[in-house]
C-alpha cells in the first residue's frame, strides 16, 4: 500500500522533514525554516556522558514536534509500544487509511545510510510499504524519498540506547489550514526566548555555548585522537542534518520569513544578527576540521574564543526577540486559555 498522490516534502533536517510530509498531506504548506521557528526550535546543549565516543553539540530545542503543536494547535497523536507487533500494526493500519506516519528511529539501521552510527533520535516520515520494503522521506543529505527492507525498519525503531524511544510512531490532524502569523510568530519567539535565555542547567543556551568554549580546550589533553573528535563534531555541526550552521541557517531564514509577513523591525535586526551569528558558527566548525593533533592549540584557542562571541551575540540578539514580542506572546497564551 502506497498512499495515492502522496507528494515528498524533502529538508535539511530530520524532524522538521518528517513533519513538513505529515502537514503537507494534510493540506497545510509550510517551509522548513518557519516549522524550524514556529516549533521554537533554537536551542543548544553541550552533552557529555562516558558511552559517548566525544561530547555531543546541540542546536535544537528537545520537544520540536510537541511545541510546534502546542503552538499551534494541532491534534497529535503519539504511539509506543514494546511489541514489534502492535509497532507494525500502529504504522500500517494508518498507512492503509490513507496517513503517513512519523517514526523516530536508530538511522544505524537504515540501509540508504553511508555512514554508518547510532543515532535514535532520527525522524522519517513513512507513506507506504510492500511485501518487503518501505517507502520513506527522509532529508536531503540521505536521497530525500528511499525505500529501506522491512526487517531494517523494524531493528532501527526497536533500538535501545540514548534518545531512544519504543517503536514511537506519530500523525498529526489539523482543524484548518489557516495560519493566523501575526499571533502565532510571537508566540513561538516569545515562548523560544523565555525558554533560551533561562536555562535551568549551565549546559544549555548561550551559557551551553560559554561552557563549550571552556570546555573544548579540554579536549587537547582528554581525547585519544583530537583530530578525528574535533573533525567528527565538525560535520555533526554543519552536515548532520543541521540545514548548516548548528541550525542557525534555519533559524535565520525564519526570521527572514516572519519580517517579511509582520513587518516588525525587532525581526529584522535580529536577522541581521543570525546571518552574523550563522557566519561565526560555520567559521567554528572550520577550525575543528583544521584541528589534527593534541599540539593545534592556537586553533581550539580562536574556536574558543569565537564561541563566547557567538554566546553574547545569540543572548542579544534573543533579548531583542523576547523585549518586543514579550506582550504579543503572553497575549496569545492568555487567548488561549480563555478559548480553552
Amino acid at each position: 500500500m502506497i498512499i495515492p498522490h502522496f507528494r515528498p516534502f524533502v529538508g535539511e533536517h530530520c524532524e522538521t522533514t518528517a513533519l513538513g510530509n505529515l502537514f503537507r498531506h494534510a493540506g497545510l504548506e509550510l517551509s522548513e525554516p518557519m516549522l524550524f521557528g514556529l516549533s521554537g526550535g533554537l536551542g543548544f546543549i553541550y552533552w557529555n556522558m562516558k558511552t559517548m565516543p566525544v561530547p555531543f553539540l546541540g542546536g535544537r530545542t528537545k520537544d520540536l514536534t510537541k511545541n510546534l503543536r502546542d503552538n499551534l494547535g494541532f491534534d497529535l497523536r503519539i504511539r509506543e509500544t514494546s511489541s514489534m507487533k502492535k509497532a507494525w500494526e500502529n504504522v500500517s493500519e494508518t498507512i492503509d487509511e490513507g496517513t503517513p506516519v512519523g517514526l523516530q528511529l536508530d538511522c544505524y539501521h537504515l540501509d540508504y545510510f553511508t555512514k554508518k552510527f547510532h543515532f535514535a533520535g532520527h525522524h522519517v516520515a513513512m507513506y507506504g510499504y510492500d511485501t518487503d520494503t518501505a517507502y520513506l522521506v527522509d532529508t536531503r543529505p540521505q536521497g530525500g524519498a528511499v525505500t529501506t527492507p522491512l526487517e531494517n525498519l523494524a531493528l532501527a525503531r526497536k533500538e535501545k540506547g540514548p534518545m531512544s524511544a519504543k517503536n514511537r510512531s506519530y500523525t498529526l490532524g489539523i482543524g484548518s489550514t489557516d495560519i493566523d502569523y501575526s499571533s502565532l510568530i510571537p508566540l513561538a519567539i516569545y515562548r523560544n526566548a523565555k525558554e533560551y535565555l533561562n536555562p535551568p542547567i549551565q549546559n544549555l543556551g548561550y551559557k551551553g555555548i560559554l561552557k563549550t568554549s571552556v570546555e573544548i580546550r579540554k579536549w587537547l589533553k582528554t581525547s585519544k585522537d583530537p583530530g578525528a573528535d574535533f573533525r567528527h563534531t565538525a560535520i555533526m555541526m554543519e552536515r548532520a542534518g543541521t540545514g548548516g550552521a548548528l541550525f542557525r541557517n534555519l533559524y535565520r531564514d525564519f526570521l527572514c520569513e516572519a519580517y517579511a509577513r509582520l513587518k516588525a523591525e525587532p525581526l529584522h535586526d535580529a536577522h541581521e544578527q543570525f546571518v552574523d551569528i550563522a557566519r561565526m558558527w560555520l567559521h567554528v566548525s572550520h577550525l575543528f576540521e583544521r584541528v589534527n593533533s593534541a599540539d593545534d592549540t592556537a586553533i581550539v584557542r580562536e574556536a574558543s574564543e569565537t564561541l563566547v562571541l557567538i554566546s553574547e551575540s545569540e543572548h542579544r540578539a534573543m533579548m531583542t526577540l523576547d523585549k518586543y514580542f514579550a506582550e504579543q506572546g503572553k497575549s496569545s497564551i492568555r487567548v488561549r486559555r480563555v478559548r480553552g
